[in-house]
């Protein structure tokens, strides 16, 4: 049988408190709400759970636009995958390790690559720095560079891609 909790007036006592515990163990008891006067102590397990969520979800993608109807006018679907069907077609120059993103061999000299360069497997695109260690990231592949998609010093982990690169 349950313990009996003891009548003493200050609800707030620590033995008091470890009582409520146990009982509240006991019985899978999931919350207790006491006051006394003006104090209160409220105890609870697990994690409160808001009962209506006030703030929507926030997404790290942007939304997709909303669905338009077609028309007789208008294609429905050759229209809205000629743009993925277009960013099909080009390759990613990714960050092999976790370091720090270099365009350039020294301050004073000029980008390995920039816009619009065309690249072998063989070009030096970058230098990620990691512990101390300078290392020189080859293309990989051959083509031209679309976009240069980090900033110089810029931080960076494994499998961050660094170049968009139009394949050749």
């Amino acid at each position: 049988m349950a313990k009996e909790v003891e009548h003493d007036p200050n609800v707030f006592d620590i033995g008091r408190v470890r009582q409520l515990i146990e009982l509240m163990n006991e019985h899978e008891l999931n919350e207790i709400d006491l006051r006394q006067g003006e104090k209160r102590i409220k105890l609870r397990r697990g994690a409160e759970q808001p009962a209506v969520y006030s703030v929507p979800a926030v997404s790290a993608a942007p939304a997709a636009p909303p669905a338009v109807a077609p028309t007789a006018s208008a294609p429905a679907a050759p229209a809205a995958a000629a743009p993925a069907a277009a960013e099909e077609k080009f390759v990613y120059i990714k960050s092999p390790i976790i370091g720090t993103f270099y365009s350039r061999p020294k301050p004073t000299a000029a980008s390995f690559v920039k816009v619009g360069d065309t690249v072998t497997p063989d070009t030096i695109v970058c230098i990620v720095e990691a512990m101390k260690t300078f290392n020189e990231l080859p293309a990989g592949l051959s083509g031209k560079i679309v976009e240069v998609l980090v900033k110089d010093e810029e931080p960076v982990d494994v499998n961050r891609p660094l170049f968009k690169v139009l394949p050749s």
